[in-house]
């Protein structure tokens, strides 16, 4: 399909709208676990003023408070800004694009994204425009997901639907992205502008009580992911989440099982 930047945004704009309700109790738990992080690598600390982009339902603009800042977050999904104004109704939410920004030069000492980069059309305006409302010195932070090869929950998904469903099913816009290598994140940031790029994985484990809890909250509470499984087959959908539980086996603990998940945590520094 052509890349086609409103096709993919509208694509991504009704896909959230859908998903806030759910986001909290479903994917949120997996990318709630990289927003401490994200802060730290921002050098995020009282009196700091920070713009949280794809804020979502708030988790790190929230977190950015609880640690003395003045944040606000910008999301372009309004049922998200609604869900992250119930959680957090003392804190400011926007609704606007990433990849302009009405805000002055030098408003603000760091910007971060938990996981918006690789979900807007062109990545690489939305990094542009976070440092020209960054003032010299202030840091550019954000997550995205590791490759598939390199992140288990979606392995887990993916070869089950190769093996008993239709991976091309969905039929979805490519995503503007891309950004599920070091060497693509730092391209992102050096090309706009940014110094002392730096990009790491990050590893962690997404806790689930069952497999099919795993299949659930994907489906639930993600875009792109959730478009794939919702285009398999009814039939073929016992088989794939029979395939997804053989999987994780290894991965069984006590309370439930742990599925590894890898994410990329780049940063820069406006020059």
């Amino acid at each position: 399909m052509e890349f086609d930047p409103e096709t993919i945004r509208q694509f991504e704009y009704q896909g959230w709208e859908r998903a806030a309700a759910a986001y909290g109790e479903t994917f949120a738990q997996a990318s709630g676990c990289y927003v401490e992080a994200l802060l730290d690598a921002a050098r995020i600390g009282a009196g700091m003023r920070v713009l949280d982009l794809a804020c979502g339902t708030g988790l790190a603009t929230a977190a950015a408070a609880r640690r003395g800042a003045a944040a606000i977050g910008r999301d372009f999904s309004a049922a998200m800004l609604g869900a992250a104004r119930a959680a957090h109704p003392g804190l400011r939410f926007e609704q606007g694009d990433a990849e302009v920004l009405p805000y002055p030069e030098a408003s603000y000492d760091a910007v971060v994204s938990n996981f918006g980069m690789h979900h807007f059309p062109h990545p690489d305006r939305a990094a542009a425009a976070a440092g020209s409302v960054l003032r010299p010195g202030g840091v550019f932070a954000f997550t995205s997901w590791a490759e598939p090869a390199r992140n288990l929950a979606w392995r887990l998904l993916f070869d089950a639907v190769r093996v008993h469903g239709d991976p091309d099913a969905a039929k979805a816009p490519p995503s503007g992205g891309g950004l599920a290598r070091i060497e693509a994140t730092l391209a992102v940031l050096r090309g706009a502008g940014f110094d002392d790029c730096e990009a790491k994985l990050e590893d962690r484990e997404w806790e689930v009580t069952d497999p099919a809890d795993l299949v659930a909250s994907l489906r639930r509470g993600t875009v792109r992911t959730a478009a794939l499984i919702e285009a398999q087959d009814p039939s073929a959908m016992p088989a794939i989440l029979s395939h997804i539980a053989r999987a994780a086996a290894p991965y069984r603990r006590d309370e439930g099982f742990a599925i590894p998940i890898v994410a990329i945590l780049a940063r820069g520094t406006r020059a």
